[in-house]
Protein backbone atom coordinates (compact mmCIF):
# COMPACT_ATOMS: atom_id res chain seq x y z
CA UNK A 1 0.00 0.00 0.00
CA UNK A 2 1.16 3.00 -1.08
CA UNK A 3 1.41 6.28 1.74
CA UNK A 4 0.18 9.77 0.28
CA UNK A 5 0.08 13.31 2.01
CA UNK A 6 -2.30 15.80 0.41
CA UNK A 7 -1.18 19.17 0.80
CA UNK A 8 -4.40 21.26 0.33
CA UNK A 9 -4.97 25.04 0.57
CA UNK A 10 -5.33 28.24 -1.60
CA UNK A 11 -1.59 28.30 -2.21
CA UNK A 12 -2.24 32.28 -2.40
CA UNK A 13 0.99 32.60 -3.07
CA UNK A 14 3.16 29.52 -2.06
CA UNK A 15 6.22 30.37 0.12
CA UNK A 16 8.74 28.94 1.73
CA UNK A 17 6.63 27.93 4.73
CA UNK A 18 4.82 25.79 2.66
CA UNK A 19 7.68 24.15 1.03
CA UNK A 20 9.41 23.26 4.39
CA UNK A 21 6.10 21.66 5.65
CA UNK A 22 5.78 19.56 2.81
CA UNK A 23 9.49 18.52 2.77
CA UNK A 24 9.32 17.71 6.44
CA UNK A 25 6.03 15.53 5.98
CA UNK A 26 8.16 13.45 3.88
CA UNK A 27 10.99 13.39 6.22
CA UNK A 28 9.36 12.40 9.37
CA UNK A 29 6.97 10.11 7.26
CA UNK A 30 7.50 7.14 5.06
CA UNK A 31 5.56 9.10 2.12
CA UNK A 32 5.88 8.11 -1.46
CA UNK A 33 4.49 11.64 -2.37
CA UNK A 34 3.36 14.79 -1.47
CA UNK A 35 -0.13 16.07 -3.38
CA UNK A 36 -0.41 19.62 -3.78
CA UNK A 37 -4.34 20.51 -3.96
CA UNK A 38 -4.86 24.39 -5.12
CA UNK A 39 -8.34 24.73 -3.76
CA UNK A 40 -10.29 25.76 -7.09
CA UNK A 41 -13.53 27.70 -5.18
CA UNK A 42 -12.04 28.09 -1.65
CA UNK A 43 -15.36 28.23 0.77
CA UNK A 44 -14.32 30.88 2.78
CA UNK A 45 -11.91 33.08 0.82
CA UNK A 46 -11.50 35.20 -2.20
CA UNK A 47 -7.91 34.19 -4.02
CA UNK A 48 -6.16 35.05 -6.95
CA UNK A 49 -7.15 33.46 -10.46
CA UNK A 50 -6.81 29.81 -9.83
CA UNK A 51 -4.35 29.74 -12.90
CA UNK A 52 -2.11 31.79 -11.51
CA UNK A 53 -2.06 30.24 -8.30
CA UNK A 54 -1.13 26.93 -9.83
CA UNK A 55 1.69 28.71 -12.23
CA UNK A 56 3.28 29.41 -9.09
CA UNK A 57 2.87 25.78 -7.55
CA UNK A 58 4.61 24.73 -10.69
CA UNK A 59 7.00 27.02 -10.71
CA UNK A 60 7.94 26.18 -6.62
CA UNK A 61 7.65 22.46 -6.99
CA UNK A 62 8.97 21.63 -10.58
CA UNK A 63 12.32 20.20 -9.56
CA UNK A 64 10.97 17.73 -6.31
CA UNK A 65 10.55 14.62 -7.19
CA UNK A 66 8.26 13.97 -4.84
CA UNK A 67 5.79 16.90 -5.34
CA UNK A 68 2.92 16.13 -7.50
CA UNK A 69 0.39 19.02 -8.00
CA UNK A 70 -3.51 17.92 -8.67
CA UNK A 71 -5.79 19.60 -10.58
CA UNK A 72 -8.63 17.38 -9.58
CA UNK A 73 -10.98 20.47 -8.08
CA UNK A 74 -10.92 21.96 -11.81
CA UNK A 75 -13.35 18.70 -12.28
CA UNK A 76 -16.10 19.97 -9.99
CA UNK A 77 -18.07 22.70 -10.42
CA UNK A 78 -19.63 25.01 -6.93
CA UNK A 79 -17.05 25.35 -4.05
CA UNK A 80 -14.01 23.42 -2.94
CA UNK A 81 -14.85 21.09 0.06
CA UNK A 82 -11.93 18.50 1.50
CA UNK A 83 -13.83 15.46 1.62
CA UNK A 84 -14.47 15.24 -2.59
CA UNK A 85 -11.42 15.71 -3.15
CA UNK A 86 -10.32 13.15 -1.02
CA UNK A 87 -13.07 11.20 -2.57
CA UNK A 88 -11.81 11.64 -6.08
CA UNK A 89 -8.11 11.15 -4.90
CA UNK A 90 -8.56 8.42 -3.85
CA UNK A 91 -10.56 6.55 -7.08
CA UNK A 92 -7.16 8.00 -8.84
CA UNK A 93 -4.86 6.58 -5.85
CA UNK A 94 -6.63 2.94 -4.96
CA UNK A 95 -5.10 1.27 -2.24
CA UNK A 96 -3.27 4.22 -0.81
CA UNK A 97 -3.01 5.24 3.07
CA UNK A 98 -4.28 8.52 3.05
CA UNK A 99 -2.58 11.53 5.13
CA UNK A 100 -3.84 15.61 4.87
CA UNK A 101 -1.30 18.24 6.06
CA UNK A 102 -3.27 21.13 7.66
CA UNK A 103 -1.89 24.15 9.95
CA UNK A 104 -2.85 24.41 13.62
CA UNK A 105 -5.34 26.83 12.99
CA UNK A 106 -6.89 25.35 10.28
CA UNK A 107 -7.01 21.98 11.61
CA UNK A 108 -8.65 23.56 14.86
CA UNK A 109 -11.82 24.14 12.64
CA UNK A 110 -12.09 20.32 10.73
CA UNK A 111 -14.93 19.50 13.11
CA UNK A 112 -16.91 22.60 11.11
CA UNK A 113 -15.74 21.70 7.89
CA UNK A 114 -18.68 20.15 5.37
CA UNK A 115 -18.56 16.75 6.71
CA UNK A 116 -15.99 17.31 8.73
CA UNK A 117 -16.31 14.88 11.28
CA UNK A 118 -16.23 12.27 8.39
CA UNK A 119 -13.26 12.91 6.62
CA UNK A 120 -11.38 13.19 9.98
CA UNK A 121 -11.25 9.79 9.77
CA UNK A 122 -10.64 8.92 5.95
CA UNK A 123 -6.69 9.64 7.08
CA UNK A 124 -4.16 10.95 9.37
CA UNK A 125 -3.44 14.43 10.18
CA UNK A 126 -0.12 15.68 9.92
CA UNK A 127 -0.27 19.18 11.60
CA UNK A 128 1.88 22.09 11.89
CA UNK A 129 1.81 23.86 15.03
CA UNK A 130 1.87 27.79 15.02
CA UNK A 131 3.67 29.79 17.71
CA UNK A 132 1.66 32.84 17.21
CA UNK A 133 1.32 34.69 20.12
CA UNK A 134 4.10 32.98 22.22
CA UNK A 135 1.72 29.41 22.08
CA UNK A 136 3.85 26.59 23.27
CA UNK A 137 3.81 22.69 22.16
CA UNK A 138 1.88 21.88 24.83
CA UNK A 139 -1.23 24.45 24.10
CA UNK A 140 -0.97 23.38 20.77
CA UNK A 141 -1.17 19.65 21.45
CA UNK A 142 -4.47 20.92 23.87
CA UNK A 143 -5.89 22.54 21.00
CA UNK A 144 -5.76 19.35 18.71
CA UNK A 145 -6.84 17.20 21.75
CA UNK A 146 -9.57 19.39 22.56
CA UNK A 147 -11.15 18.73 18.68
CA UNK A 148 -10.47 15.07 19.10
CA UNK A 149 -12.51 15.07 22.02
CA UNK A 150 -15.31 16.91 20.34
CA UNK A 151 -14.92 14.32 17.37
CA UNK A 152 -14.90 11.88 20.06
CA UNK A 153 -18.30 13.30 21.60
CA UNK A 154 -19.56 12.76 18.12
CA UNK A 155 -18.78 9.01 18.19
CA UNK A 156 -15.78 9.90 15.35
CA UNK A 157 -12.02 9.12 15.76
CA UNK A 158 -8.98 10.78 14.34
CA UNK A 159 -5.56 10.26 14.04
CA UNK A 160 -3.07 13.00 14.45
CA UNK A 161 0.71 13.68 15.07
CA UNK A 162 3.09 17.15 14.77
CA UNK A 163 5.40 17.87 12.45
CA UNK A 164 8.57 18.64 13.55
CA UNK A 165 9.35 21.88 11.22
CA UNK A 166 11.87 24.81 12.40
CA UNK A 167 9.65 28.38 13.27
CA UNK A 168 9.02 29.76 9.87
CA UNK A 169 6.70 33.15 10.44
CA UNK A 170 5.62 33.67 6.81
CA UNK A 171 2.17 33.54 5.72
CA UNK A 172 0.54 34.20 2.57
CA UNK A 173 -1.28 36.96 3.98
CA UNK A 174 1.79 38.50 5.07
CA UNK A 175 3.16 38.37 1.40
CA UNK A 176 0.06 39.95 0.43
CA UNK A 177 0.44 43.21 2.62
CA UNK A 178 4.42 43.19 1.70
CA UNK A 179 3.09 43.90 -1.91
CA UNK A 180 0.07 46.07 -1.59
CA UNK A 181 2.88 48.11 0.89
CA UNK A 182 5.46 48.07 -1.88
CA UNK A 183 8.06 45.92 0.87
CA UNK A 184 10.68 43.21 -0.79
CA UNK A 185 9.37 39.38 -0.69
CA UNK A 186 12.67 38.28 -1.68
CA UNK A 187 13.43 35.25 0.00
CA UNK A 188 9.91 34.91 1.24
CA UNK A 189 8.86 32.91 -1.72
CA UNK A 190 11.16 31.08 -4.36
CA UNK A 191 12.50 33.08 -6.71
CA UNK A 192 10.64 32.02 -9.40
CA UNK A 193 7.31 32.47 -7.74
CA UNK A 194 9.03 36.33 -6.92
CA UNK A 195 9.52 36.70 -10.82
CA UNK A 196 5.83 35.48 -11.14
CA UNK A 197 4.06 37.86 -9.47
CA UNK A 198 6.08 40.75 -10.94
CA UNK A 199 5.28 40.00 -14.28
CA UNK A 200 1.56 39.51 -13.42
CA UNK A 201 1.29 42.18 -10.75
CA UNK A 202 -0.03 40.27 -8.44
CA UNK A 203 -1.54 41.44 -5.12
CA UNK A 204 -1.10 45.08 -6.07
CA UNK A 205 -3.77 47.96 -7.11
CA UNK A 206 -2.72 46.59 -11.14
CA UNK A 207 -3.37 42.74 -10.59
CA UNK A 208 -5.20 40.78 -12.96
Amino acid sequence: MQQIAIFGGTFDPIHWGHLLLAETALQQLPLDQVIWLPSFKPPHKQAALFKHRVAMLQRATQDHPAFTISLIELNRSGTSYAINSLIDLSAVYPNTHWYWIVGLDTFQTLPRWYRGHELAQMCDWLIAPRFLGGETIAQSELICKQVEEELRDQFFTIRWQFLHIPLVGISSSLIRQFIRDHHSIRYLVPESVRSYISAHQLYSNKSE
